[in-house]
């Protein structure tokens, strides 16, 4: 494998003498920290040595002056109220003319501006297959996208965010063909395994066979492939692999990346006979993550995708020792079931059994992204049958679904693939109240404790694309609509268009959101229970000066209220954030029209 491994291997007193000096230059606490990650992870090798090469890859040289002398306090996030976060594909937006990060860099600067201040730019790397998730270099942006300087411009006026896709690389990425011809480094980067080993309880996400065979010069063998057979997947047991991509975040993070999504992390770590997800070697190498994070100097957010049932999703907070941030996976299908039925019953049921973020993390609530809306994170809340009918419902507006793989070798749905816009035309009312069903969906997601996570796409009110799923023969395709700027820019120009009213509605609110200290990531949040055609929260800003009563119907009937059900001081008046209505002492009822929200509050912030 790597020199670390060849622990027979002579070593000079001049090199020891310069291992040395290297551990001396940084915190003896982060030393401890590291060695004690690594020796959990390969308690065979040399931890001193193993330790020396990961700080050297992480801080090198010239950026050993990155390293702070004290752990970061979990007291002192790094993010607010203001944050938000577009979700896009380097390639959404095009003109045949410029590159397309050109473009983005346009929309993100002259449409959206300061009101949503991140950005998550799916793989923007050299590919194959999936969209981008099967890379071939992670050291390189795409040609076909623009450059890393396209990039650092973003990085320039927008938060920052990547994507480490760790599970596994292209079929052509230079470590696979290494692998492939018996030549290191690759040689002893991936897993195989011998036929006729019984690999019916790992977890699939997939239905494809999860090993592949492929020719090697050293005859045929059957390699790990989670995904799909163009993506293979990686051997962290070697820790050379954990290496490579340590020195993969340090490009990022001098590249101008401040948060680093860990995709797929739950399947990283192999053992024969178990589930092979969320092994504690994966919760040990997020470990290790974090414990980078809090020594850089460099704002270094993680954040974990692991689209998996509730309760297994959010165990990467950890003890405030892993992950910054979890997707929150069962927000989707959870928020898709209540506005497609008109009943809130079951989001309502797992809003309150949420536990707060631990200190020093924070929720990524997302309700559409680029892959479709995953039903797994919702096991426990919505039965076989309610799933089925949500498809149902879906797939009367365009949509389809995608299924897994069951040990017993049967398939289970796995996602829903649709545009969020579309599928909003399907619940009580039908398509009259596609708009104010989307914009109930996009405003609970705002008030939400955590960050939102915006899709370009429901910024954008995009359709399905049915020609490009059929085109790609790709499912997921229905939501990675690609657009040409100029039509783009002549529909939110018009504003009678749903891209212009959808977009225009967005931007004000998310506006309004940010301003409010009650909707900080971190602030307090209760659940309250106003019956099942309403989703209500209760917020408080950290210094307890303002509230927020978050109520949202989702229904196409009437909702009337107590206006004591909502603990509400009444001594002066109070104001509806969204509409500027102010309520005067005295009123007794709050009555809500179809589809309506309120943030009514104290005080505006």
């Amino acid at each position: 494998m790597g020199e670390v491994v060849r622990m027979d291997q002579a070593t000079s007193s001049e090199e020891i003498e310069i291992q040395d000096d290297l551990l001396e230059a940084f915190p003896t606490l982060l030393v401890k920290r590291l060695d004690y990650h690594l020796s959990f992870l390969y308690p065979h090798q040399d931890i001193p040595a193993l330790t020396r090469r990961l700080l050297d890859a992480f801080w090198p040289a010239d950026k050993r002056v990155l390293c702070r002398p004290q752990r970061r306090r979990v007291s002192a996030p790094s993010w607010s109220e203001r944050d938000a976060i577009l979700i896009t594909y380097g390639n959404t937006l095009q003109d045949g003319e410029h590159p397309p990060l050109h473009i983005l860099d346009d929309f993100l600067t002259r449409h959206v501006g300061s009101v949503i201040n991140g950005a998550h730019v799916l793989p923007f790397f050299p590919w194959t297959s999936d969209d981008g998730f099967a890379v071939v270099d992670y050291t390189r942006v795409n040609s076909e996208l623009g450059s890393w300087q396209d990039m650092g411009r973003i990085a320039s006026h927008h938060k920052l965010m990547a994507d480490l896709v760790l599970n596994h690389v292209s079929a052509l990425h230079p470590w696979f063909v290494q692998f492939l011809q018996g030549q290191e480094p690759g040689r002893d980067y991936f897993r195989t395994v011998e036929p006729g080993t019984d690999v019916s309880d790992v977890v699939r996400p997939r239905p494809q066979p999860l090993l592949q065979s492929f020719e090697t010069s050293e005859g045929e063998k059957h390699v790990w492939c989670t995904f799909s057979r163009d993506q293979v997947d990686l051997n962290f047991a070697n820790p050379d692999v954990l290496l490579e991509f340590i020195r993969i975040v340090r490009l990022f993070l001098n590249e101008g990346v401040r948060i680093i999504r860990l995709d797929a992390v739950a399947f990283i770590w192999k053992e024969i006979g178990t589930k092979c997800v969320h092994l504690p070697q994966t919760h040990e190498i997020v470990r290790l993550m974090r414990t980078l994070s809090d020594y850089s100097r460099e704002a270094m957010v993680i954040i974990t995708e692991t689209n998996v049932p509730n309760r297994e999703n959010i165990s990467y907070f950890g003890a405030s020792n892993e992950a910054h941030a979890v997707y929150n996976f069962a927000l989707p299908p959870l928020m898709l079931h209540a506005l497609t039925t008109g009943d809130a019953k079951q989001l309502t049921l797992w809003q309150r059994h949420q536990p707060p973020a631990p200190a020093g993390s924070f929720y990524f609530n997302f309700t559409a992204s680029h892959d479709g809306i995953g039903v797994r994170a919702a096991e426990g809340y919505l039965t076989d049958e309610q799933v089925t009918d949500m498809i149902g419902s879906v797939s009367e507006v365009g949509g389809e679904v995608s299924m897994r793989a069951l040990p017993d070798g049967s398939k289970k749905p796995y996602e829903i693939n649709v545009s969020l816009w579309d599928a909003m035309k399907a619940g009580p009312g039908g398509h009259a109240y596609q708009f104010d069903r989307f914009m109930v969906n996009q405003t609970i997601q705002m008030a939400l404790e955590g960050i939102p996570g915006i899709y370009i796409h429901s910024l954008l009110a995009t359709p399905n694309d049915k020609e490009r799923m059929e085109r790609t023969g790709t499912k997921r395709a229905l939501n990675r609509h690609i657009w040409d700027y100029r039509e783009l820019e002549d529909l939110l120009s018009q504003p009678d268009s749903d891209q212009s009213k959808v977009f225009a509605e967005m931007k004000r609110r998310i506006g309004i959101r940010t301003r409010q200290p009650a909707f900080h990531p971190n602030a307090t949040q209760m659940t309250l229970d106003l019956g099942p055609g309403l989703f209500s929260l209760w917020r408080q800003s950290r210094d307890r000066t303002q509230s927020i009563h978050a109520v949202h119907s989702v229904s196409n009937e009437p909702q009337s209220i107590p206006f004591n059900r909502l603990n509400l001081i009444m001594d002066e008046p109070v104001i509806d954030l969204l509409s500027g209505r102010r309520y005067e002492e005295g009123e007794e009822t709050l009555t809500l029209a179809p589809y309506q929200c309120v943030w009514i509050a104290n005080r505006r912030g």
